[in-house]
Formats: structure tokens, sequence, C-alpha cells
């Protein structure tokens, strides 16, 4: 189809062929002023399948589930060190909460308990306390967790020998 001239616009309806011819759209020869483009017809008919289609390509999920991956691959080292640090808390608190039973089982009947069992002490779940050495003048212990091996933390106090990791009377020492 040949393009046509038009004349300058009058109405409403030729300013529209005018926009329409000035934007690259070929006219019917026998159309309305109104309507009918040839490429405009096409065009719509383009923009009305992307506006039905819904939905994620698989490229784009792909990209998703990467994404998340090295996501996870970094958070997940990260929750590991957390759980070894409150492991080891637990660990700590479990030895002075020991130390605060023999202290009151001390201040009440003149010497150390050489029993856990003897004490009003319950450690908490998972760490595995033993009191290795325990005599009327001093008492030493030693906390593990199981999940947490060979992380290993002691304690003594008074006239026992000192229990390798604790170095210092008094002081947790862990290794």
């Amino acid at each position: 189809m040949a393009r046509t001239a038009l004349p300058l616009p009058h109405n409403e309806g030729s300013c529209r062929q005018l926009q329409a011819v000035l934007t690259g759209y070929r006219l019917h020869a026998q159309a309305e002023p109104l309507l009918l483009f040839e490429n405009l017809k096409n065009k719509d008919s383009g923009r009305n399948m992307a506006a039905k289609r819904t939905g994620f390509t698989l490229i784009e999920l792909l990209i998703v589930v990467v994404i998340i991956s090295i996501l996870a691959a970094i958070a997940i080292p990260k929750f590991q060190n957390t759980k070894g640090k409150a492991q080891l808390a637990a660990m700590k608190s479990d030895l002075r909460n020991l130390s605060t039973a023999e202290e009151a089982y001390m201040f009440d009947n003149g010497a150390y308990a050489s029993l856990i069992t003897g004490l009003s002490y319950s450690t908490s779940p998972g760490v595995i306390l033993t009191l290795t050495n325990a005599t009327a003048s001093g008492w030493s212990a030693i906390s593990t967790h199981p999940q947490s091996y060979p992380l290993t933390c002691a304690l003594y106090i008074g006239n026992v020998p000192a229990q390798a990791p604790a170095t210092v009377e008094g002081l947790i020492g862990c290794q």
C-alpha cells in the first residue's frame, strides 16, 4: 500500500490520522478517519498478550534459587558458630552454678560436697559436669558438651590441684 498525503487537519478525526502517520503507522486506503491502522492492530495484539501473561519465567526462578542458595551458604556457618557460643556459655554457666551450690553446701555443712547428687543443682540440657576432685577443703570440676567436642571447661576452688584447662583458682578456664 502506498502512503497517501493527508490534508491539514480540520476536525478531531483528522488530527488522529495525522498523529498516526507521524508515528509511522500506515492507514488503510478505505479506512474510516478515526480507527483501523494496519500496524497499530498488530502492535496492540502483542501488548494484550504481554498483559495477559502471568507467572515467572524459568530464568527468573533460577535466579531466585541461586540468590537464596548464596544467602544460605553465608548464613549456615554463622548459625553453627552461634550454636557453639551458646554451648560454651551453657558450660560456663553450669560451672558457676556448681560453684554457688558448693559454697551453699559448705556454709550449711562445713565441708564441700563430694558428689553432685548431694547438691540442689541441675545442669543445662546436653552439658556433662563431673566433679574430678572433691575434699572437705576444696573441689574441682570439668564441664563438656557432646556437640561442642573437643571443647572443655574447668574450675577449681580451695586446696586441690589445678584442673586443666583452669589455671587460676576460682576462674573458669576453657580449651
